[in-house]
């Protein structure tokens, strides 16, 4: 298949690239390469997969030195033009739209890069799939979007009409948004709810990534609602391999052309374990600074993949002690050696 990956200098999308390259599908990248978080890892990442960071250049498309099926262009879903000319070039077989502005904090401060990367981003995307007539979209969604609801396993037909962050709503926008597009137009779409994926090649502003750096310079973390919180915490294999299991599944009857899933490890997680793991294999004490839970926080998350294992046979293989041991493996001898030293 001739796949379109937007966000492949993004921790997702790196790993979904490099899993469809293994399978032999033809795999061109974009990613707007913006400093979110430190540009350094979004180049390491393309770097690993052989594109060059000298070489690169916006609108400026780049064959993989490493793989002949791999190629990237810098590129913003904004830029509607740019993406059109990329779209009838190319004649895509399927689209994963994992490119967004990502951070729950974040939104509350910054509320303009997440209308115009993931409210106008997807939907130049969704424009652009109807006008090439593409037949799949696959598109990041968020745990965030169940916000207020404390009815946990969450389940995919909860109501999800009180988001707690701008970010939720942008994703719970992206969820309605496909939807509408799937019954005007009839091409598929897949929405995949993540819940806290972590490990090797992860994101900076992820509050694991953040206490890793922070025990490892013996700097004080600081733990929110004072260590009582449990998250559904996904290792990144198993959410490659889902992604994976349904681009690979063919079209769905026309009655199921638009589809959402949760997607996680269906097992949460208390926080201050997690961070009992990261101290033992990170071999040093963590200093806590234990405060009140932030705005749009929420006390746990827990994934009811039920419909995903049914129509895809989904089955999150990867234990959190396995997980995160692989996790520091990689930041001790990769990322503080290589990439931030």
């Amino acid at each position: 298949m001739k796949i379109l990956i937007t966000g492949t200098a993004g921790f997702i999308g790196y790993h979904l690239a490099n899993r469809l390259l293994e399978l032999g599908h033809q795999i061109t990248g974009i990613d707007n390469i913006n400093d979110y978080y430190e540009t350094d890892l979004k180049y390491a990442r393309l770097a690993s997969a052989g594109i060059p960071r000298e070489q690169i250049a916006y609108g400026k498309a780049l064959r993989s030195v490493k793989n002949e099926n791999y190629s990237f262009i810098q590129l913003d879903l904004v830029d509607r033009s740019a993406l059109d000319r990329l779209f009838a070039d190319c004649g895509f077989d399927a689209v994963v739209n994992l490119a967004a502005q990502a951070g729950v904090r974040y939104s509350v401060t910054n509320p303009e890069s997440y209308i115009e990367s993931n409210v106008v981003g997807f939907f130049n995307i969704l424009e652009c799939c109807r006008n090439a007539d593409i037949q799949h979209l696959l598109y990041a969604s968020s745990s965030s979007v169940y916000g207020a609801d404390s009815q946990v396993p969450f389940t995919i037909d909860q109501k999800t009409d009180t988001p707690l962050s701008l970010y939720a709503a942008t994703k719970k926008s992206n969820e309605l948004m496909a939807y509408s597009y799937s019954s005007l137009y009839g091409f598929q779409t897949t929405g995949f709810r993540f819940f806290t994926v972590y490990g090797p090649w992860g994101r900076p502003d992820m509050a694991y990534f953040l206490f890793a750096n922070r025990i490892s310079s013996r700097l004080s973390i600081d733990v929110f609602n004072f260590g009582d919180m449990e998250r559904d915490f996904t290792y990144i294999d198993d959410i490659i391999e889902g992604v994976v299991k349904v681009i690979q599944g063919g079209l769905r009857p026309a009655t199921e052309r638009s589809r959402v899933y949760n997607i996680g490890n269906n097992s949460p997680v208390k926080l201050m374990d997690f961070i009992s793991l990261l101290e033992e294999f990170l071999e040093a004490k963590a200093l806590l600074n234990f405060k009140p839970i932030q705005p749009g926080e929420v006390h746990k998350t827990w994934a009811n993949t039920s419909n995903l294992q049914q129509d895809y046979q989904y089955r999150p293989s990867t234990d959190l002690r396995k997980g995160i041991a692989a996790f520091v493996s990689w930041y001790k001898s990769q990322y503080i050696t290589h990439i931030v030293r």
